[in-house]
């Protein structure tokens, strides 16, 4: 099973050669719960031990497509297939756009500052979108708590919220949808929010700022939230808007940590899709 195949390549000795089966990541609902697990055990072995998987994709080759502009996500690809031994191509939908499908869904996140998963309440406060839900879908399968917060009518889709309950009963997890954002951030260990228009949304923007004013991360809100708490963001962030600038420049603000540890994640899932081989760790060095 792919588990057992993620944690050979965390192992201290490298994993020998087996038939691969192609799979497809299009959503959360994808992977097991088990299999998500797994993903962050390679991830952290991707960034503890990362000269032990330089050629682990050699031969392989990655297209790129995105439906909307990308930075972080295309960069953190590239960057994480050449680490690895392998190629990416980007193919530029400027002026000729493949059919509308779901994007392929980050799940970059640094949960290894955590400890037990299943001990981590994570705040999500603003739109019900994509992100909020990935969110879920990995908090059901991770076992964790999560509180989503938005106004009336920006709710998370009903089939992703009744699949993420569907899954927590299996893993004992928390998931909670309402929107009174400081009830949904009391006693949270993290605070995540996102934009409040997603591209494509452009004209709603001025409209969205109004609704969403309720539901802004600014320092009476995270407040509410435990004393040890983190502010997560996927960025690109609007300052003043979903978030203020004294939050999202704070001590307590993660979001670059998010944004590094993403590229192990998506190495990880990677490993995973393509499959590869890990090279025996040398004794030499820890630095890599």
């Amino acid at each position: 099973m792919m588990p057992a195949r993620i944690r050979d390549f965390a192992a201290t000795s490298a994993p020998a050669e087996r038939p691969w089966i192609s799979r497809d990541l299009v959503s959360v609902q994808d992977f097991s719960p088990e299999e998500i697990m797994a993903l962050y055990e390679l991830a952290r072995a991707l960034k503890d031990r990362p000269v032990s998987f330089r050629e682990a994709l050699v031969g392989k080759q990655l297209v790129l497509f995105f439906e909307k502009a990308s930075l972080r996500t295309r960069l953190t690809f590239e960057a994480g297939m050449a680490s690895m031994g392998g190629t990416s191509v980007f193919v530029d939908q400027t002026h000729a756009r493949l059919e509308e499908r779901e994007p392929l869904l980050d799940v970059a996140r640094n949960v290894e500052r955590w400890g037990d998963l299943k001990n981590v309440h994570l705040a999500y406060v603003g739109d019900g979108n994509n992100m909020a839900h990935s969110l879920m879908l990995t908090a059901a399968s991770l076992g964790s708590k999560i509180t989503v917060a938005c106004p009336a009518g920006y709710a998370p889709d009903p089939t992703i919220t009744s699949t993420a309950l569907q899954i927590a009963k299996r893993t004992g997890a928390q998931i909670g949808v309402m929107e009174d954002p400081v009830a949904a951030v009391k006693g949270a260990d993290a605070v995540y929010t996102d934009v409040w228009a997603s591209m494509g949304q452009e004209d709603e923007a001025d409209e969205r700022a109004k609704i969403f004013a309720p539901y802004q991360v600014n320092a009476k809100l995270f407040a509410r939230a435990s004393r040890e708490a983190i502010f997560m963001h996927c960025l690109p962030a609007h300052r003043g808007l979903e978030v203020t600038a004294d939050i999202i420049d704070s001590p307590q603000s993660i979001i670059y940590d998010q944004a590094e540890n993403r590229m192990h994640v998506q190495k990880a899932i990677l490993l995973s899709l393509l499959g590869g081989i890990a090279r025996r760790p040398t004794s030499r060095s820890h630095h890599a």
